[in-house]
């Protein structure tokens, strides 16, 4: 099995990530989606790890057949599809009782993945620490300087790839159609083009969850990530960056600081989409994509001045034409459901 026998759908779904609604049950999350944005059909579900997950009950819907058919069919009934389960954390980290809390949950979400018939589990491919007896990890983001030359090889070495190359044995046995999309993300070990392929390289069912916002924090671009990577990209986050070019100019793109809670005298911010890059950019990247085995397109509200009810129906109006998609109906394809 290769990425590319996945195929890409004839209309790729726009999907939300839910944990921008952590306060809304399930139903009251479907009822708002389908008034506010029924450019929305796919929902990305959280499932463990770092991830809150109050809308999908892992260990229940694994445990109980007939829960997860009532469960999926409430979903299945209100016009939508489950595109993907997330189970983002750190299955590396150097304390030794957190990452087996985080390989638990991903290897969960893995079997609860295959029992749903939903084939694309996000995921990050963690950070370990750099020597033994560590227990905060260690982000080796460079070596220009003496002390950290050389932090990545050794985690690659000894646990990056033995790591992963046992996980996604245990993902093949469980699920063979099922895609890990790892997102590329600052802080863990794979978050660029050079490191993604490295991975990549141990197992067709690793490929990458592509987030723009990373990319254009970064001052990488990310049409240039889909033409180097295209093929190996198995789902997608929309979520744009704003620059602060004031703070920009005096602080950079490393700033210490967080935009969770505000935005303000940050050089950066996570943003809606359209915030920098209009739609006629984003039209651009789903041509791109083309050739690859996406389905899905989830909106990602992390937008610390926009509240989620006012950015994702905003978000879904603007790609729902670069993407062709199709609103909601309410016979969709058995696939979903098993």
């Amino acid at each position: 099995m290769s990425v590319t026998d996945h195929g890409q759908s004839e209309a790729t779904r726009i999907a939300v990530v839910a944990e921008a609604f952590l306060e809304k049950p399930l139903a009251e999350l479907l009822e708002w989606l389908g008034d506010a944005a029924p450019e929305v059909t796919g929902l990305e579900l959280g499932a463990g790890g770092y991830a809150p997950h109050p809308h999908c009950d892992r260990d229940r819907l694994l445990n109980d057949a007939a829960a997860r058919r009532e469960w999926l069919g409430r979903i299945e009934d209100r016009g939508f599809a489950v595109c993907a389960l997330n189970a983002w954390g750190n299955p590396l980290h150097p304390n030794r009782e957190l990452a087996r809390a985080h390989d638990r949950d991903l290897r969960k979400a893995i079997r609860l993945a295959a029992a749903l018939g939903v084939d694309r589990v996000v995921a990050l491919a963690g950070c370990p620490g750099v020597a033994p007896g560590e227990r905060t990890p260690h982000f080796a983001a460079g070596g220009w300087l003496p002390y950290l030359e050389g932090i990545y090889e050794r985690q690659w070495e000894d646990a990056v790839a033995p790591y992963w190359s046992e996980l996604t044995e245990f993902a093949r046995a469980e699920h063979p159609e099922l895609l890990i999309c790892i997102e590329l993300h600052p802080g863990t070990v794979v978050y660029n083009v050079d490191t993604f392929s490295q991975l990549a390289a141990l197992a067709p069912n690793l490929a990458a969850n592509l987030d723009p916002s990373h990319f254009f924090w970064m001052q990488m671009d990310p049409l240039a990530v889909v033409e180097a990577i295209g093929d190996r990209i198995g789902h997608v986050h929309a979520k744009d960056v704003k620059f602060d070019e004031r703070s920009l100019a005096l602080n950079g793109l490393l700033d210490r600081r967080w935009s969770g809670a505000r935005s303000e005298g940050l050089p950066w911010k996570f943003a809606i989409v359209g915030a920098s890059h209009d739609a006629t950019w984003w039209s651009e990247l789903v041509q791109r994509l083309a050739a690859s085995p996406v389905r899905s397109i989830a909106i990602e509200h992390e937008d610390p001045d926009v509240p989620a009810e006012v950015g994702v129906p905003e978000v879904a109006g603007l790609l729902a034409p670069t993407l062709g998609s199709h609103r909601r109906q309410l016979s969709l394809s058995s696939e979903w459901r098993r």
